[in-house]
């Protein structure tokens, strides 16, 4: 029910201006695999390559093992899911999920009942003769969803189409996603600027900037060792402090020194940045580095400390809100900061 997708050093050229830049990867058959940037970075242009909207300036894309070059999109074993959905208005449900069936020719009797099957995957089943107006936004996902099924590619794309909803219908439909994935097992390539959506669904993430990739890897990887700022800064929150190698540990501006992964890629005395994420800062009266509460904001079950250090960078603690939610730490006050081990990582300066 799936195949792997290969593209192998793809580029593609709108003029003079190059989109997509010498990208290779391989994305594994029954893998759910997301291409993840800001706008503008080439990813749903990546995904136009695959269904065959496009053919790409240089290099190959290949589904299966096989060479797409000059299969037309309704030939390839694709299904794409747009960010406005694109459904029939004037159709009932079950006619909008075997549109494709029918263009090819399948009775009714044969489509009605794929539909209905479909419609029990996704969790509709008391909405095939409904029409679209009367669906909510998270139900006209599903249908876009089961009527990219019906036509059984091996290889789904989606580009960014939970970014209509809102944040609540968000977080439960990236759960549907990722179950549907996982019962049907065929290989599922997403598109989104998100980095929540990427993180929780994926097995696999590639981090896109200007055409190229930066870094792929799984979740927990991209997340903890990012390679470099932009990919550090992208992925959820974190601490920037500048320093320098000295010896097997970082020299910071303020005079102390820290442990820090990647030390040994750099010479001495070199200029580095370190990178450290704000639930990896601790907060205490042991000793450490001394910083200031310069603003606490209060976010529920956690609570964020903007702290200042002795030579005036800044840094934010990410801590577990207590019940009361009061920390007992106001502005001004005096405090410690320590980092959990191997949370310190070197980055280029």
């Amino acid at each position: 029910m799936s195949e792997d997708v290969q593209l192998s050093k793809i580029c593609m050229d709108f003029g003079s201006f190059r989109a997509v830049n010498n990208v290779d990867v391989t994305i594994k058959p029954g893998e759910f695999f997301s291409f993840l940037g800001p706008s503008g970075c080439g990813k749903t242009t990546i995904l136009r390559l695959i269904s065959g909207f496009m053919e790409p300036t240089e290099g190959s894309v290949k589904i299966g093992g096989k060479d797409m070059k000059g299969i037309r999109p309704n030939a390839r074993p694709t299904a794409l899911i747009f960010q406005n959905l694109a459904l029939f208005p004037l159709m009932p449900v079950w006619e909008n999920i075997t549109f494709g069936l029918e263009v090819r020719g399948v009775p009714k009797a044969q489509r009605r009942a794929k539909a209905e099957e479909l419609l029990q995957l996704v969790d509709l089943h008391d909405s095939a003769d409904k029409r679209i107006s009367q669906l909510s936004g998270g139900q006209k996902q599903r249908v876009a969803i089961a009527r990219a099924l019906a036509v059984e590619p091996k290889v789904m794309l989606l580009d960014e189409p939970l970014s209509a909803l809102d944040l609540k219908l968000r977080k439960e439909m990236q759960h549907e996603l990722k179950r549907l994935q996982l019962e049907t097992g065929i290989t599922f390539i997403f598109v989104t600027h998100d980095q929540e959506e990427a993180l929780t669904m994926s097995d696999r993430v590639a981090v896109m900037r200007d055409g190229r990739i930066l870094q792929v890897g799984n979740p927990r990887d991209i997340y903890t060792r990012p390679v470099d700022r932009f990919v550090a800064d992208f992925i959820g929150e974190t601490n920037f402090l500048s320093a320098t190698i000295d010896g097997k540990k970082v020299r910071l501006a303020t005079g102390d020194t820290v442990a820090a992964s990647g030390v040994e890629a750099h010479s001495e005395g070199a200029a580095v940045t370190l990178a450290i994420r704000p639930e990896q800062v601790r907060v205490d009266d042991k000793g450490g580095l001394a910083a200031t509460v310069a603003e606490t904001v209060y976010f529920g079950t956690d609570t964020h400390l903007h702290l200042t250090l002795g030579d005036g960078s800044e840094l934010v603690a990410r801590l577990q809100s207590p019940p009361s939610g009061e920390i007992g730490l106001s502005p001004g006050a005096k405090v410690s900061v320590s980092f959990t081990e191997g949370a310190v990582q070197v980055l280029e300066h």
